[in-house]
């Protein structure tokens, strides 16, 4: 995956390197995920290799370094994982998620909006909630509408 500008000071110069030998030579072209990804689509190891075709999608596998703990800065070899990019972005999606909410909220204050309530911290939240959502049979139609006959 690529490295947003932003990041590139927080990895360590001979990261390109550190790159190439865990994806080639520890994981031999192939992604390490064993389900750690959350996808539940493969059981054991993902059969996904560097340049081949995806399951599933069809599409050419590209094999990314993922840092376990989401820290650029440790690159302790147990802290990476050769990740096929389908694992290494359903393994970041909290992450994402968690770093694209506090931009948005960096550029409405940077813009001078004030918050309208106050946001528990990400920590404090449950990270089973889900909004409720009714099934489709529960939302009403055009016959159900007041004066409707």
């Amino acid at each position: 995956m690529p490295i947003r500008p932003e990041n590139r000071r927080r990895y360590p110069v001979d990261w390109p390197e550190i790159s190439l030998h865990i994806r080639t030579v520890r994981a031999g072209g192939r992604c390490e995920c064993r389900g750690e990804c959350g996808r539940g689509t493969h059981d054991g190891r993902c059969p996904n290799r560097n340049g081949a075709p995806a399951y599933g999608t069809g599409s050419q596998v590209v094999l990314t370094v993922a840092h376990l703990d989401h820290t650029p800065e440790n690159c302790d070899p147990g802290n990476l994982r050769a990740m096929c990019q389908g694992c290494h972005l359903h393994y970041d999606r909290e992450h994402h998620r968690q770093t694209a909410a506090a931009t948005r909220r960096a550029a409405l204050e940077d813009a001078g909006q004030q918050p309208l309530f106050l946001e528990p911290a990400l920590d404090e939240c449950e990270p089973e909630w889900q909004p409720r959502r009714r099934p489709v049979e529960d939302v009403p139609g055009p016959d159900t509408w007041p004066g409707a006959a």
